[in-house]
């Protein structure tokens, strides 16, 4: 142990808190005011169509965890372009940032580790965030004061609420990838959050995102409307059984009555409106 030798003799000098205690600048403790933003006509386009439809363009592999729901009520939507936050569970002082740097109409992501100790947000942040015009919040992680958010009629998702409410000390990132609802989002991707759940299209992929779900809904529009007449075929499924081997059993208890499945295919019935048959 080091020593300080004075006039009163010599005195022991005590260790001061480890240095792995402290916060270092950079990776982990960060932030960016600008990034590649997408242009607001293409978000607005996305508000057209609904998360499970958006879901299946992005072969099913974009949408968050459905533990992440709607807690202010069933009227509520989001669709904006993503101001991400990465916060050490428990601790909320880039989202308090996060309102500095987000622009109007965006949607604050927050990666809060899924954690369900502490919240990350609550009534004031969301107050705050209404008078910035920012669209809403989603979290992966616990909300608070959830009474007072309520009558704000401000959109808010997340994994539950509790009473314990967040420090302000950081570390944490504003606009930097995350990880939220088992998805990868990067800062200026676009969300569409609703009842149904939530989906992020990766910012590089939306214009051809966009023209898959305008092409596809006008695919399905004649044939949903056979649909509701009761006019349809699942011919489909049995070209996927026989495809895949499926045995058919005609009667129990009878040997020899084990056949692969056949099809009753109607020939006037074209490839285009199979393909179409099995979106949902």
């Amino acid at each position: 142990m080091p020593i300080l030798q004075c006039k009163s003799g010599r005195i022991p000098i005590m260790a001061k808190k480890p240095l792995s205690a402290e916060m270092f600048p950079g990776v982990g403790f960060r932030l960016k005011t600008e990034v590649p933003r997408p242009d607001r006509k293409l978000v607005e386009s996305f508000r057209e169509f609904e998360s499970p439809d958006i879901s299946d363009q992005l072969n099913r592999l974009y949408a968050l965890v459905p533990e992440i729901q709607c807690l202010t009520g069933s009227h509520h939507s989001l669709v904006g372009a993503v101001c991400t936050v990465k916060v050490y569970p428990g601790d909320n002082l880039m989202v308090h940032k996060a309102l500095d740097v987000a622009h109007p109409g965006d949607v604050i992501v927050v990666d809060a580790s899924a954690s369900t100790t502490n919240a990350v947000m609550g009534g004031l942040i969301s107050l705050k965030a209404r008078a910035r015009k920012i669209a809403g919040f989603i979290v992966d992680g616990f909300i608070r004061d959830l009474p007072e958010i309520l009558p704000l009629d401000y959109p808010v998702f997340a994994r539950g609420a509790t009473p314990i409410g967040p420090l302000h000390r950081g570390p944490g990132e504003i606009n930097f990838p995350i990880c939220c609802g088992g998805v990868v989002v990067h800062p200026g991707d676009i969300v569409v959050a609703d009842q149904a759940g939530v989906v992020v299209v990766p910012l590089d992929h939306a214009p051809e995102i966009l023209s898959r779900l305008v092409a596809n809904r006008k695919r399905n529009k004649d044939y949903l409307a056979d649909v509701a007449r009761g006019k349809f075929s699942n011919d489909w499924v049995d070209d996927v059984l026989t495809s895949a081997g499926c045995v058919v059993t005609k009667s129990p208890g009878k040997a020899g009555n084990k056949t692969p499945v056949k099809t009753s295919r109607k020939k006037s019935a074209s490839k285009a409106s199979r393909k179409t048959r099995r979106g949902k």
